[in-house]
């Protein structure tokens, strides 16, 4: 593992793979190195040509975390890995992380392009919005100490999951490290803001994106989150949007790295 210092000293841990463009993956709510194995496979696949980032968003897995939180502060742990890099990087977001990778370009950051893998979006009635007061709702139980009620609310509001499966869940491997991250589920919830409102996009908040953009779907996900896609790449003048075969939520790396390759041939 390596490291880098974000400008409030908060440590970003991360796994570097190959040597080339620098892609750095963003991961969505929840994941981080220890649960989600895909990021290391893409790096790998893609280490003939690109320097792969595979990091832990702050509160998570091996990165450090400080108060109070602030979107911004996530930015500039973006920004410290492209400094790490050296050159412009390409962002590759999945779910929410697809709406920090948007922040970071229209702040600014040196950043050559963005692949967005089912942005966190609702902007019709196909599904129940996400609570009004649901950050609100996460912080209140973080604070109570109550972190399976945390996870739970994001696995029933955010995810779509009936309660009686969520019950299930709790039995299985997977659940204690979601307890373990479970404060970190508002930030996800603070950096979606509205999208999941089942309103129109806000037609400001992304204005300054100027670099190419590619939004992906799969076409076995959720009708919600394919017209999500669609009204991401249709607010985003330099986007395009596509297809991924057999993918729902999630995508395989094999599926992935050619994608990425190809899109960053083209930037």
């Amino acid at each position: 593992m390596s490291t880098v210092t974000s400008a409030d000293g908060t440590t970003i841990g991360f796994d570097a793979y190959g040597q080339g463009r620098p892609l750095i993956i963003i991961d969505g709510a929840t994941a981080h190195r220890a649960v989600n194995p895909t990021n290391a496979q893409v790096g790998e696949l893609l280490s003939d040509e690109f320097r792969t980032y595979a990091y832990d968003r702050r509160g998570r897995g091996e990165s450090t975390d400080t108060a109070p939180y602030a979107i911004q502060r996530e930015i500039e742990d973006i920004a410290a890995l492209i400094e790490d890099a050296g050159q412009p990087a390409i962002l590759f977001g999945w779910s929410s992380g697809c709406l920090l990778a948007l922040d970071a370009a229209a702040a600014g950051l040196p950043i050559a392009g963005l692949v967005l893998f089912e942005p966190p979006v609702v902007v019709d009635d196909v599904r129940p919005p996400l609570p009004s007061d649901y950050v609100e709702q996460l912080d209140a139980f973080v604070a109570e100490g109550r972190r399976d009620k945390a996870a739970e609310l994001f696995m029933t509001a955010a995810v779509g999951m009936p309660a009686e499966a969520v019950a299930g869940m709790k039995q299985s491997p997977y659940w204690a490290p979601l307890e373990e991250i479970a404060h970190t589920i508002a930030y996800d919830g603070r950096i979606m803001g509205t999208t999941m409102s089942g309103n129109p996009l806000p037609t400001d908040r992304w204005a300054g994106v100027k670099v190419p953009v590619l939004v992906l779907y799969g076409d076995q996900t959720w009708p919600a989150l394919s017209a999500g896609a669609q009204a991401v790449g249709a607010a985003l003048p330099t986007a395009t949007v596509r297809a991924i075969p057999g993918a729902d939520h999630s995508a395989e790396a094999a599926t992935l790295a050619p994608v990425l390759r190809e899109f960053a041939d083209l930037t």
